[in-house]
């Protein structure tokens, strides 16, 4: 865990941008300026290879591929911190099984407690997500579901977007992190908190 610390903590100097480095015109036909999106201190836009500059369409794409990855990590890292909290759902997970909700342990291993049904209707509802409801090819990443519909344009936009991005990205990092040091340890993160090894200078 603490390698994964100390790396997290170095790989912003490592990537800091050169001065002067300039950004590719804006894509055509996007309500925003994604290269602006996600441009923060301390790295900057960062693109040695010039790789916006002779693949922009490619860029957009997976510009959306981070923009939904965070959303997910998100969601994971708030279920993550919940479950191991051991804030779970009322009732049963499987009545046939006589597996309730609380019967999943925390951490990896409880995914191997899930009935393969479950894990089935799972699959088929992210899919459903993905295909039809939320689709993969609307690069704007906006499908609708915003709180109290809540419209945001110009900068303020580019502002939230921003926020969601750097958001994202730690959640990327901490639901990554929670998990190599659990495989790492073989504690939850709940247990990992509770034996403090979470402190640098222990």
């Amino acid at each position: 865990m603490k390698l994964v610390v100390a790396l997290a903590l170095s790989s912003a100097a490592a990537f800091q941008a050169p001065v002067g480095t300039s950004k590719p015109a804006a894509l055509k036909g996007a309500p925003v300026d994604e290269f602006e999106v996600g441009v923060q201190p301390p790295a900057g836009f960062f693109d040695p290879l010039n790789y916006c500059e002779t693949q922009p369409e490619s860029f957009a794409r997976r510009r959306a591929v981070e923009r939904k990855h965070g959303r997910v990590a998100m969601m994971a890292m708030v279920g993550c911190l919940l479950h191991n909290a051991d804030v779970e759902f009322p009732g049963y997970l499987s009545k046939s099984q006589n597996l309730k909700f609380s019967d999943i342990p925390n951490g990896l291993y409880g995914i191997t407690k899930v009935p393969s049904a479950g894990l089935l209707q799972i699959a088929i509802f992210v899919g459903f997500i993905e295909l039809f409801w939320w689709p993969a090819s609307n690069y704007s990443g906006d499908y609708g579901c915003g709180f109290f519909g809540a419209k945001y344009e110009g900068e303020e936009k580019v502002k939230k977007l921003n926020a969601e991005m750097a958001n994202g990205r730690l959640a990327m990092l901490g639901i990554a992190g929670a998990m190599l040091a659990e495989g790492q340890t073989g504690q939850t993160l709940q247990e990992q908190l509770l034996a403090l090894n979470f402190n640098p200078f222990a």
